[in-house]
């Protein structure tokens, strides 16, 4: 097994796909890093002063006064209530949610990345790995090797998790390196508040605590390795049952961007909650952003995402197993 794994591990990186995903990243930082870099000074230009109170305070103001419009969506309504309770309890607590350094730029990133820019990564990873060789007919030649077919596959779903855990790696050392150029790399210690819950338009903050940021940002990656193990998974079951990776690409390419459109718009939709991607979002129970439909919770989305993990396995190696090759 540790043979067949060191081989599939071995033609992700000749593809050299891994090496262009980790470049695409790191064009991708110093992008993100100016562009944060112009807010915040565009802001402090606009307010007249960098006291993050201030710019909290008018962030506030603001809020409340999109809150007067009789024309607000109630969804808006809904988000912008939310938010003005926990920024507003930010303030009462002393605490910038919104401190420079590179830590706090790793915390953003993974934050806005996780539903869609992470699974994209991944699915140029996975979407081949069985397909190519059933198109370009190598699947024959592995297979009259002295090796169960399960113990083929599985090796080849190991190399896919080896190399998910790299990509999410890579963009933790490169956010932390290339935007700490521009803020700095202190901030790991600095307390961050989690444990936001939502009833409706309220904000509960029963549970809320402080934890370094290290902690916070732990958590997130975490989640995002999961969410990204997900999205593998998925692609992967979809590499086996189609020959052609365009298809899995473009079957996965659809349900993600559609996963990013649905999850503005799915509010009165209950059953969509079961969606694998109305449910990527993950960090957003731990900064205690609103879900997309009310209900849902930490928890049940990662049971969601479990359920639809097993699954993918069960039809990968139920399907490979059993259908013929020619």
């Amino acid at each position: 097994m540790i043979n067949l794994i060191f081989n599939e591990q071995l033609k992700l990186f000749r593809k050299k796909r891994l090496f262009v995903i980790i470049l695409i990243v790191a064009c991708l930082v110093p992008i993100f890093t100016y562009a944060q870099y112009k807010d915040v000074k565009t802001t402090q230009k606009k307010m007249g002063t960098s006291d993050w109170r201030v710019q909290l305070q008018q962030e506030i103001v603001d809020i409340q006064n999109r809150l007067t419009s009789s024309r607000l969506p109630e969804d808006y309504e809904k988000y912008f209530k939310i938010r003005l309770a926990q920024q507003q309890y930010y303030l009462d607590h002393n605490i910038n949610p919104n401190a420079p350094g590179a830590p706090s730029f790793m915390r953003v990133f993974v934050d806005n990345a996780i539903g869609l820019l992470l699974p994209l990564l991944v699915m140029v990873i996975a979407a081949d790995l069985v397909s190519s060789e059933a198109s370009g007919g190598t699947i024959k030649l592995l297979l009259t090797r002295p090796v169960k077919r399960w113990q083929i596959l599985l090796s080849k779903y190991i190399a896919l998790i080896y190399s998910i855990s790299f990509i999410i790696l890579c963009v933790a050392i490169l956010t932390y390196l290339m935007s700490g150029v521009v803020f700095g790399y202190s901030g790991w210690n600095m307390p961050m508040l989690t444990g936001f819950s939502t009833n409706g338009a309220e904000l509960m903050t029963a549970n809320v605590h402080t934890i370094p940021q290290w902690k916070y940002i732990i958590m997130e990656f975490g989640l995002a390795w999961f969410v990204s193990i997900v999205v593998g998974s998925l692609t992967f079951m979809l590499s086996v049952l189609l020959r052609s990776t365009a298809a899995v690409m473009g079957i996965m390419l659809s349900a993600l961007i559609a996963g990013a459109i649905l999850v503005n718009m799915v509010s009165s939709w209950e059953s969509a909650k079961y969606l694998f991607m109305v449910n990527l979002q993950l960090t957003n129970y731990v900064n205690g952003s609103s879900p997309p439909i009310e209900g849902m919770t930490l928890g049940f989305s990662m049971v969601v995402l479990l359920v639809w993990l097993i699954l993918s396995l069960i039809t990968s190696f139920v399907v490979f197993t059993k259908r013929d090759v020619y």
